[in-house]
Order: C-alpha cells, then structure tokens, then sequence
C-alpha cells in the first residue's frame, strides 16, 4: 500500500475541522476534506448530520426522519440503527426504539449502547426481558479489565435500572445515550486524523478505535468505513475488512479507495477474476487513468503488494 499522508492546512483554528488531503489513493478517494466537510452528493452521513442536530434541538420526531434515512441507505451500519433508537426514545416511542436497537444489537451484540438502549426501551414497554440486557450489562461491568470503559458501563447500566424502576419520564430522555451520539465534527475530524496516523504507524487496533469515534460523529461515511476495512484486513480478518468495504461502495459505488482496497482484499484472498472486475470498475470511474487504478493493476500484476 502507498504511504497513507495527512498534510494539515496552516491556520486551522478550532480543532482540525479545515485539515486537508488524504494522499492520492487513500481511503478517502477524491480526499480534499475532512468527513465533516466531504461526502457523496447523497449519503446517509448527510441524514446522519441532520438526525444528530435535530436531537441536540431536542426535535426528536425531525431526528427520527432523518436517522430512518440513514438506515434506509446503510441498513447494515449499527450507528444509524442506534441513532433512531435514540430518537425514538427521546420521541417516547418506545416500540419504534426496541425495534432499532434490536436491530443494533443484531448488528453489533457487544456494543453497550445498543444493549443499554434496548433494556430501557423494554423497560418502558413493561416487558421483562429487559432484566435480560441489564444482567448483560452487569456481567460485562464485572468482567471489566483493560481497555473497559468502566465509568460508561457504570451509567449505561444505571440508566436501566432506573427505567425498570419506573421508566422514563415524558421529556426526559437518557443523558448517557444521547451524550455518546451529540459529537462535533470538530472532535471526529481529530478522530478520523488519529486514526490515519494510527494505520501510518501499523497500530490497527488504535486506529480502529479512533475511527470508531470518527463514525460516532459522522455516522456511515464512505471514507471512514473504507479505513475501518483496510485496518480489519492489515489485522488478517478479512471477513470484517470486507463487510466494509462493501458498506462504503453500497454508499458511494464510485468511491476511488474503497474499490481499489476491495480489488486488493481479493488479490490476496486469490480471487484474481474479482480483483479484475474491481479495476474494470476503476477503469470507469478514471476515465484518465487515476493512482487507484495503477495501482491495484501492480497488485494484480504481482499477485499480491508489489515489492514484496
């Protein structure tokens, strides 16, 4: 793989929300911005936006709207579904949020919003099976080791209990939930830089991380989702590198990088036929020939990275 480069413009103020350019064939394929300012003349990450700042507004059926758009457009990306399960909630629709954050959980069954989301939801319903996701959220705070996040098991699970205490009230919807949706582009921009910095430096469990944080701001960008499939790939798991890779082009199908990092996973998995059918595809979108075609032509030349 090309050297993955971040050059940052001079004079940004507030954060790294005006950083600059990914280096030509990177994750970010026309890559000249930051998530926060770069996306497909229709994506879900617009919506994802829209959704976000409609539940800072406290507009909970707006959010609503908009976050159902993003689970139209990206069905299989957990944060639309565990963004509509917090507006519905905050809606007090209860039934509409079991629904999305079973789907979450489905998705995602580890992820502790999700479960903490879901047992609140069923809280509010009256139906026991939220002790179930409680007792989850409990085994998990008692296994807590290293890199836990203890202090948000801790309130994700109070949050529980308080709803099978009594449920939640009219107006009052789970602080602990919202917080983790109401970021800044700023602070996922800083996310989406560490991140690349992170795959730069070959330390892909970091970087993960951090685009986590990047996406919990963004929601379903392509770029984002093409990094997360590069570093699962670079970790050898190239069943999770392609459901994002997949993500990504299902959102923007002429997306440069995740179309040549797709030809590339199926180079190494020998799917030579497949990583053809990749570069056909970029053969379209540059019609002037374009890095990201080059250079998936040298892994398909070399059966594998080139200079190895």
């Amino acid at each position: 793989m090309r050297s993955l480069r971040i050059m940052l413009l001079a004079g940004a103020l507030a954060g790294l929300t005006t950083a600059g350019a990914l280096a030509a064939g990177s994750g970010g394929g026309t890559g000249m911005a930051m998530p926060s300012a770069s996306a497909p003349a229709y994506d879900p990450a617009e919506e994802y936006a829209k959704a976000v700042a409609s539940i800072q507004a406290k507009d909970y059926k707006a959010a609503a709207r908009a976050a159902q758009r993003v689970t139209d457009a990206a069905p299989t990306n957990v944060d639309g579904w565990r963004l509509l399960g917090v507006a519905q909630a905050g809606a007090q629709n209860w039934k509409g949020a079991r629904k999305a954050y079973e789907r979450a959980v489905k998705l995602s069954p580890d992820d502790l919003p999700s479960r903490a989301g879901l047992g609140m939801a069923l809280a509010n319903l009256k139906d026991p099976k939220a002790q179930e996701q409680l007792a989850w959220l409990r085994a998990k705070a008692a296994d807590c080791g290293a890199g836990c996040d203890a202090a948000a098991l801790q309130s994700l699970t109070a949050e529980v209990e308080k709803a099978l205490a009594g449920g939640t009230a009219a107006g009052q919807p789970s602080a602990a939930l919202e917080g983790g949706s109401l970021l800044f582009a700023a602070a996922g921009d800083r996310a989406y830089v560490q991140a690349v910095g992170l795959i730069n430096e070959k330390r892909y469990d970091e970087a993960l991380a951090s685009l986590d944080a990047a996406r919990a701001a963004f929601g379903p960008h392509p770029d984002i989702l093409t990094y997360q499939g590069y570093a699962w790939r670079k970790k050898g798991r190239f069943d999770r590198a392609e459901g994002y890779y997949r993500q990504a082009l299902a959102i923007a199908p002429a997306h440069r990088g995740a179309t040549e990092y797709y030809g590339e996973l199926k180079v190494e998995r020998g799917d030579v036929a497949g990583a053809r059918l990749m570069l056909a595809a970029l053969d379209r979108i540059c019609a002037y020939g374009c890095a990201e075609a080059e250079e998936l032509r040298r892994w398909i030349d070399a059966g594998g990275e080139p200079g190895l």
